[in-house]
């Protein structure tokens, strides 16, 4: 599925993950190897292919997992995590993971081990989609691509709130903010108001 996960991490070799898709001896070495302590791990939401490693990292990092609180049985129901959708099934597997550790009810400032976050909660995508916000970088999953924005067929989507999520959410940051997203190449917030064509006629651009 070319899903992107991201290592946030500090001079003092702390870190949080966003996003485990799949098991991947590779990304345990690269952050064992360098050093890093997992102190979180954080889901932008809870389909199936941004999860798939959830429990694999979990067991071995010992970090406490992070989700919004309307996707709390996502993460054990293949139906609602697309696990399960008739589109999926006949080469993904059921993924059925242990619950999240802290479940995320608010907006706003959040602490998470050493690290200061802002979080936005982004529906349209999904109905729990988050957006972590690291001074400058948003970490926005599936809700914002680079020209492009998230699909909406699955259920819990809706294309109006996604369009708000955005228009409300994303594009009021600043616009030097860097923008990273579920899949594809990251962006900043000046090019998508100024070329996305799915907010350039929304916009009234």
């Amino acid at each position: 599925m070319g899903t992107n996960g991201y290592l946030l991490y500090n001079e003092g070799k702390k870190g949080l993950y966003i996003d485990p898709g799949a098991p991947s001896p590779k990304i345990k070495e690269w952050i064992e190897g360098m050093g890093i302590y997992l102190q979180g791990i954080l889901l932008t939401h809870a389909h199936f292919d941004h999860i798939g490693g959830l429990d694999w990292m979990r067991e071995w990092s010992k970090a406490p997992v992070y989700q919004h609180v309307l996707e709390a049985e996502w993460l054990s129901r293949p139906e609602l995590n697309g696990s399960g959708y008739p589109m999926f099934s006949d080469w993904v597997p059921p993924i059925r993971l242990h619950p999240a550790d802290v479940l995320i009810d608010r907006e706003g400032d959040w602490i998470i081990g050493d690290f200061a976050l802002r979080v936005l909660h982004t529906p349209g995508h999904s109905p729990g989609s988050l957006t972590f916000l690291a001074e400058d970088k948003a970490f926005c999953g599936d809700v914002l691509f680079r020209l492009g924005i998230g699909r909406t067929d699955f259920p819990g989507g809706d294309y109006a709130t996604l369009m708000h999520s955005i228009q409300d959410k994303l594009m009021a940051l600043p616009g030097n903010t860097l923008l990273y997203p579920g899949h594809g190449e990251s962006t900043r917030v000046e090019r998508e108001q100024e070329e996305n064509p799915y907010l350039t006629g929304f916009m009234g651009v």
